[in-house]
């Protein structure tokens, strides 16, 4: 399979290819802080937890804690950037002469799959409602899913590129066949938790209704 080396000009840290212990070692800890913060919100409430209480509850100090995020908000809303990354990732890895929209739904496995666990999948859910009743917190995740969204679109044009199969820079196929997965994966997900279908089979069916060339 080819390979290609990539820059996405955007907010959403490009993954490395080979993280440092560094690099692995912030992933952790961010991971650790993000688990205590949303332990302590799911038992007493968003307003309720501050910045000390996770701090304290994932065994740092407050002044470690500002080196891996700038607020609680930034906190909660870090899952999502951590999810942009994970998708970058793994469009990266898809056959570079795979359709778009194939890899774009093979992509959407990285979330399907923490759906997989039942306990975390509660957990996740009453995160989403947390975020939902937040209007700050609602309106970081949107601008977080518009940049990843982007990022990708930008991934896609330099795969395209890599594979002998550009696209113009005026062409607006990578961000729309983007946005139209994520359309997709959005109203499989609204479905599923209102009727309890497997995540993954709701995503199918919202995705094979749609035709796309890619």
């Amino acid at each position: 399979m080819p390979t290609v080396s990539h820059t996405v000009n955007r907010s959403i840290a490009t993954p490395q290819a080979n993280p440092t212990l560094r690099e692995r070692t912030r992933r952790a800890v961010q991971a650790e802080l993000l688990e205590a913060a949303e332990r302590l919100i799911l038992s007493q409430g968003y307003e309720a937890t501050n910045v000390d209480q996770v701090a304290t509850e994932a065994g740092i100090s407050r002044r470690s804690f500002f080196r891996y995020f700038s607020s609680k908000e930034d906190l909660v809303l870090g899952r999502y950037e951590r999810i942009g990354e994970q998708w970058i990732e793994a469009l990266t890895s898809r056959p570079l002469d795979e359709p778009l929209w194939t890899s774009m739904r093979r992509v959407m496995d990285v979330i399907i799959e923490s759906f997989s666990d039942e306990e975390q999948a509660r957990r996740l859910a009453a995160m989403r409602h947390v975020v939902n009743s937040s209007p700050s917190l609602r309106a970081g995740q949107l601008e977080r899913f518009d940049r990843v969204q982007d990022a990708l679109a930008d991934l896609a044009r330099i795969r395209a590129e890599s594979a002998g199969l550009p696209w113009a820079s005026n062409d607006p196929a990578p961000r729309a066949i983007v946005g139209a997965a994520f359309a997709c994966f959005m109203a499989a997900h609204a479905v599923a938790a209102d009727r309890g279908d497997l995540l993954a089979d709701a995503v199918d069916r919202a995705m094979a209704v749609v035709s796309v060339r890619s």
